[in-house]
């Protein structure tokens, strides 16, 4: 499998993963543009995208599915709440193939696909693994806490792009958001913060994941540096060396078009 980031932080999310030759999204926050220009680095192009993927129905991970739906007549699969939310606000064309998520074992790809719950404040939030009967992989964000169907669906995967969404302490000195906001990022139905994400990488690591790309970091309350440092002092003190027992990058807010091979 190959995975390719387009886009990832709190005002857009996009991924976009290939196995044998058939790709797909996970979210579509971004414009269709921004999609094209993604893949195009990437030397791939929306023709390869056979199917789509919805974790929730935020704007930042379906803010170019309306648009995408007018130029692809792919199927889109999400929860039932979360469908039900993007049929609500009008976010898909008129026409589009909406599936539910139950009916994505028989999705046109060459892996099976799986969700799970995640504990978000959206009307019923998932995340994916996939699976190409060699190798696991997931797609984790926007989750409050590390449930133990979180636990139960990720433990085991080889890859992980896994939520480092805030540093504490950048979010309480942050004079631009409000306390109720801060106490939505978080809460258990907000965001993960870096120190919950490294205690549970060290998790991923001993039970055999070897490539974690940490996503969805906010702009306003975290860094790639502060994200990637805090998971490597964690995993450090555990006896993992990055680059030996594991590899370990940030997601770029807008990506750089580069292919992780799984």
């Amino acid at each position: 499998m190959r995975v390719v980031s387009i886009c990832s932080s709190s005002k857009a999310n996009c991924t976009y993963i290939e196995s044998g030759g058939k790709g797909f999204l996970v979210d579509i926050g971004c414009t269709y543009k921004a999609l094209c220009s993604g893949l195009a680095l990437a030397g791939r192009s929306v023709e390869n995208i056979n199917a789509v993927f919805i974790t929730h129905e935020h704007s930042d991970h379906i803010g170019g599915l309306s648009v995408l739906t007018k130029q692809l007549k792919v199927p889109v699969y999400a929860s039932e709440g979360t469908m039900n939310a993007i049929i609500g606000k009008g976010k898909a064309a008129p026409g589009a193939d909406l599936r539910l998520v139950s009916e994505a074992e028989n999705a046109p790809l060459n892996v099976t696909a799986h969700a799970f719950r995640t504990p978000h404040d959206s009307a019923e939030s998932t995340d994916f693994t996939f699976y190409d009967g060699e190798n696991k992989i997931a797609v984790c964000t926007d989750l409050g806490k590390v449930t133990d169907e979180v636990r139960g669906n990720l433990l085991g995967c080889r890859f992980v792009l896994l939520e480092s969404n805030y540093d504490p302490q950048m979010l309480t000195r942050n004079l631009n958001y409000s306390y109720p906001l801060k106490e939505r990022i978080r809460s258990d139905r907000g965001h993960l913060s870096n120190g919950d994400c490294a205690a549970f990488a060290r998790e991923l690591v001993n039970s055999g994941t070897v490539s974690i790309l940490l996503g969805h970091l906010s702009q306003n309350n975290n860094t790639p540096e502060l994200a990637t440092g805090t998971t490597e002092r964690v995993l450090a003190a555990a006896g993992a060396t990055r680059g030996r027992d594991y590899v370990l990058d940030a997601a770029a807010v807008t990506g750089n078009g580069r292919a992780i091979a799984i």
